[in-house]
């Protein structure tokens, strides 16, 4: 059984680390480690066979024999206080488990392999959309472009709701490193002649999702080899950049299934 230490005090220093690494979106850069507050994401990692350092439960939680249990996943457990564990929480309403893993910044991506680009998507709930709608598609590599939401922080990992598990994630990448995929690039564009349905798409390939404003930047846009329109019968001007991705990866996948 791990060991099980008890703080009260909210000026412990590992206290003020978690509450850090849940409040500040790039703290996991500098800190060297990740914040999961709640049991689904916390299921996420363990089942996907992630190593995790760390379980915070609060005294409730341990009354609790599910979360207990779960608990005893971390080789050292710290149980506190409810309002000293909401205090540490990036949540309104503050769930009663939480785990710190270690983050190692994956440098390398892996070519050959289907693949979703963002291009400095800036909003947390965009970001982790389409991170579920990439693993759930099969598109098992994300790659983040600078300036893109940092794909572990607290609020894109919640919007994730456990697909980052899923997937080979690289951030702080320049559109000239995506020659390494040795894969077409294929996005979206409303002055696209072809629409999406009318065209065999290339398998594998990598789908470029652009900021929520400005779309894909100029240069990324030259290195793509197919671009296409999404019909909007509807008449709507363009669709949430989540939105997009979801249908664009969901062809994808159709196409290979057909």
């Amino acid at each position: 059984m791990s060991p099980i230490s008890y703080i009260t005090s909210r000026d412990n220093p590992l206290l003020q680390r978690l509450r850090k690494l849940s409040q500040d979106g790039n703290a996991y850069r500098k800190l060297g480690s990740i914040w999961l507050e709640g049991d689904h994401l916390v299921r996420a990692c363990l089942q996907r066979g992630h190593a995790v350092t760390l379980a915070v439960l609060t005294e409730e939680a341990c009354a609790d024999p599910v979360l207990r249990e779960l608990g005893r996943a971390a080789p050292r457990q710290l149980v506190v206080p409810a309002a000293l564990f909401k205090s540490i929480s990036g949540l309104e309403s503050p769930a009663q488990i939480g785990f710190e893993l270690p983050y190692q910044a994956s440098l390398e991506l892996s070519p050959g392999q289907d693949s979703v680009v963002l291009d400095r998507l800036q909003d947390a709930g965009n970001v982790g959309t389409i991170l579920r709608s990439a693993a759930a598609m099969g598109f098992h590599q994300v790659l983040a472009l600078k300036g893109t939401a940092a794909l572990w922080s607290p609020k894109v990992l919640r919007a994730g709701m456990g697909a980052h598990f899923a997937l080979r994630l690289v951030e702080g990448l320049q559109p000239s490193d995506l020659d390494r995929l040795q894969l077409p690039l294929l996005a979206t564009s409303s002055y696209a002649k072809a629409q999406l349905h009318q065209v065999r798409l290339p398998s594998p390939c990598a789908w470029v999702m652009g900021h929520e404003g400005q779309g894909v930047q100029a240069e990324l846009l030259q290195r793509c080899a197919l671009t296409v329109g999404i019909p909007q019968p509807g008449g709507e001007e363009s669709l949430n950049v989540g939105s997009a991705a979801a249908i664009c990866l969901y062809e994808s996948a159709r196409q290979k299934l057909s």
